[in-house]
């Protein structure tokens, strides 16, 4: 079986490859995803899925229709990328997906067109192998998740899917984990601090008291972390005749699931503190949030938090997933992502605590060049990557080798 992947693989990975590319030499930024959409449409089109449309958030779904109507499993990768502000730190081009020494340059490369190509590969590879599936197949290329919000996969779940009456019985994320299998990570909030009052001066000098005590402690905890736990940004000051308003946002790292309330809490008290004096000030606290309009027009209302979560490593989806990579001669490295910079993260959050499937990760590329300068993906990782999704699905959903018979292949 595994050997017949690996050639249907092979077979695909130049134009994996050359997919990517594509991908990279396409801009989208978050609700800007509109020109990446139709070339996935296109590829899974190309690649023969049962069905390939887009639901009403923009989101691409190709199924690939199995013998039964459960199991289904998800593929998950997003479209969006970072704005490209970074670019004149970049000696690559963003936009040019310059191949040199067997990597490949640009924006989202890791982070995760590589995971995208990769997981549309996969169900291709499944089909070109002729190997029968028990269940149904979905991949889907979702949008605005770069924004910390994960709108086009709730959207998924929530209404797209139910409305297939498909139920998944497990989320893979092509997010980069270089090949490894991973299953959580911490999360993360933006806070807005408000301080309001209606004598400037007053407002001014809470809102810098304020700063300069929590850029203090974001310096001590830069220095005793490992990752980054704590950002703050300059006040912005507004204000009219008889009321004046400074606005603080803050960074924090999220270490475990019911941790946002306590972080509110704490923020307050400690604006509360540095602000007292005799002026008569309000200070509230609350997650940042906006209105965003999505790249087809759909109108979206957000918060700007991304909840820690962890799918319990002896799952047995997750369990079934090492195994099938371990059968199919792929390296098994069970982990988590480590988020070392705030506003990093997946959807994983959203899938398992507000839908409660369990979620998993695996893809090429490696998280520490997400966001950054000169972003690439190792080519290499790229049909591996395609390949040992083929072999995680095929095990999980896939009909049993033993016993075939010609009608069944």
């Amino acid at each position: 079986m595994y050997s017949l992947l690996r050639r249907a693989a092979n077979a695909l990975a130049q134009d994996t490859m050359e997919f990517t590319r594509d991908l990279l030499r396409t801009p989208s930024p978050s609700l800007g995803e509109k020109g990446v959409a139709a070339l996935v449409e296109q590829k899974m089109k190309e690649y023969g899925y049962n069905e390939v449309f887009s639901d009403e958030c923009g989101n691409v779904v190709g199924i690939l229709h199995g013998r039964d109507d459960e199991p289904t499993i998800v593929l998950n990768s997003h479209m969006d990328t970072v704005n490209a502000d970074c670019s004149g730190e970049w000696t690559e081009k963003p936009y040019e997906a310059t191949l040199r020494d067997g990597k490949l340059y640009g924006l989202g490369a890791a982070d995760c067109k590589g995971g995208l190509a990769a997981q549309v590969a996969a169900g291709a590879i499944l089909r070109r192998s002729l190997l029968p599936l028990r269940g149904n197949l979905v991949v889907a290329a979702t949008v605005a998740e770069e924004n910390g919000a994960s709108v086009g996969t709730r959207a998924l779940l929530a209404k797209t899917l139910p409305s297939l009456d498909l139920r998944p019985q497990a989320v893979i994320l092509g997010e980069p984990t270089s090949l490894g299998l991973y299953y959580g990570h911490d999360g993360w909030v933006e806070l807005e601090l408000v301080v309001e009052g209606e004598e400037k001066q007053a407002v001014e000098q809470a809102a810098r008291t304020i700063y300069d005590g929590l850029l203090q402690e974001e310096v001590q905890a830069t220095m005793h972390a490992p990752n980054q736990e704590m950002q703050v940004r300059e006040p912005v000051y507004s204000g009219g005749a008889d009321a004046h308003q400074a606005r603080l946002r803050v960074h924090r790292r999220l270490g475990a699931p019911l941790q946002l309330e306590h972080v509110r809490g704490q923020l307050h008290r400690h604006a509360q503190l540095a602000a007292s004096s005799g002026s008569k000030l309000v200070i509230n606290v609350g997650v940042t949030e906006e209105a965003q309009t999505l790249y087809n027009g759909t109108q979206a209302f957000v918060q700007r938090v991304t909840d820690a979560w962890q799918t319990d490593p002896f799952d047995r989806s997750f369990e079934r997933a090492r195994q099938c990579l371990g059968s199919a001669g792929c390296p098994v490295r069970p982990g988590k992502w480590r988020l070392s910079r705030l506003g990093m993260g997946t959807a994983g959050g959203v899938i398992t605590r507000e839908f409660g499937i369990p979620v998993f990760g695996y893809g090429p590329g490696d998280e520490e060049q997400a966001h950054q300068p000169n972003e690439y993906v190792d080519t290499n990782m790229l049909a591996e990557a395609a390949y040992g999704t083929a072999a995680i699905v095929h095990g999980l959903i896939g009909v049993p080798v033993l016993g075939w018979t010609a009608d069944e292949i």
